[in-house]
């Protein structure tokens, strides 16, 4: 690893931070260096907050240390003023003489501008540092505005005989253990949207929240097509905004946090799916059931990540688990549980 490597990293490991809070922006760290010392950092906390460049630069105590120094930031500074102003201005009028840059914004309305601006401003500006790195941190955002769908990530529970429950039960049966379970929680807090089908509402009346987790719940999306779930289950509560999809020739009235949308059935489900969450701004979701909402997606290769937990005890009998031929690209121990993540690249 190199110098400009070694401070990159850093950039995204702070910028990591942020994970969760700063939807719809993009995940950002700054490292300020001069003559080889850190005398700033920030990240991106919060959208409608500071940029990561902006609190770095506050951070150093001797702003003339500033026309010095060189500035290491994970995506690069943005040109337009939104919720605040322009980053790529403020290194400018901080006479920041070099930029190194991981990887190009995606954003129409940033890509390419922020690091022609700094060279019109005659700055040296490197781009590319750990550049892979870099944008695998903001693949949601990346996803989103690439590829004009959220981020999907595909997760289960199933036993070492390939079930994700049996075929009756009486409340939720656990596969997974505590801690497992805790892991879901907190990647509920990382994303923007969750998702599930009308079976897996029906047998286990979900709650899809962080109850296990500190961060915030995700919003709540059920493809119910008949709308046959009833408003005693938890998904009704009002307490996270709700979004219902169901055939377009049924009707239903829009409540507090519940929004019901239509969409037509004898065409692809999932395409349809797609664009509405694209036109609500949903920039990831996770799909946690059942097996035939997971299977779909599956069937139709649109996921781009996938967590497939498998516990210790075996069913015999049951609700098949999906089918899915890959290879993981990571394989751990969570206690009793066998973890594995994919990818779809």
């Amino acid at each position: 690893m190199n110098i400009h490597e070694k401070y990159m990293s850093r950039c995204i490991q702070l910028a990591k931070k942020g994970l969760g809070s700063t939807y719809p922006n993009p995940l950002v760290g700054c490292v300020i260096v001069h003559k080889n010392k850190i005398i700033g950092e920030g990240w991106h906390e919060k959208a409608g907050e500071a940029h990561a460049e902006v609190r770095a630069i506050a951070s150093v105590k001797n702003h003339e240390l500033l026309k010095e120094s060189q500035i290491y930031v994970s995506l690069e500074p943005c040109s337009h003023y939104g919720k605040t102003p322009p980053c790529a201005n403020l290194i400018i009028d901080k006479k920041i003489p070099e930029i190194i840059i991981g990887a190009v914004d995606p954003f129409a309305e940033v890509s390419g501008n922020g690091i022609k601006k700094l060279f019109e401003a005659g700055r040296k500006v490197r781009v590319g540092v750990l550049e892979k790195e870099c944008l695998d941190l903001n693949k949601r955002f990346n996803t989103f505005h690439q590829k004009k769908r959220p981020y999907i990530i595909l997760k289960w529970a199933e036993t070492p005989d390939s079930f994700v429950a049996p075929k009756t039960q009486d409340g939720i049966f656990w596969i997974s253990n505590p801690y497992s379970k805790q892991m879901v929680h907190k990647w509920r807090s990382e994303e923007v949207a969750i998702i599930v089908g009308t079976n897996t509402a029906l047998k286990d009346n979900p709650q899809l929240n962080t109850r296990s987790w500190s961060g915030k719940s995700p919003i709540r999306i059920v493809i119910d097509k008949n709308l046959k779930l009833t408003e005693d289950l938890h998904l009704f509560d009002a307490s996270v905004q709700t979004y219902i999809f169901h055939h377009l020739e049924l009707n239903a009235k829009d409540k507090k946090n519940l929004n019901y949308i239509g969409i037509d059935f004898s065409k692809n489900v999932l395409n349809q799916l797609m664009e509405k969450l694209y036109q609500l701004k949903i920039q990831s979701v996770i799909i946690e059931g059942g097996s035939q909402t997971l299977q779909s997606f599956i069937d139709q290769n649109l996921w781009d990540e996938a967590r497939v937990f498998t516990g210790q005890n075996k069913l015999n009998n049951g609700i098949k688990a999906p089918k899915f031929d890959f290879t993981p690209i990571l394989t751990e121990k969570i206690s009793t549980d066998i973890f594995k993540t994919y990818r779809n690249d």
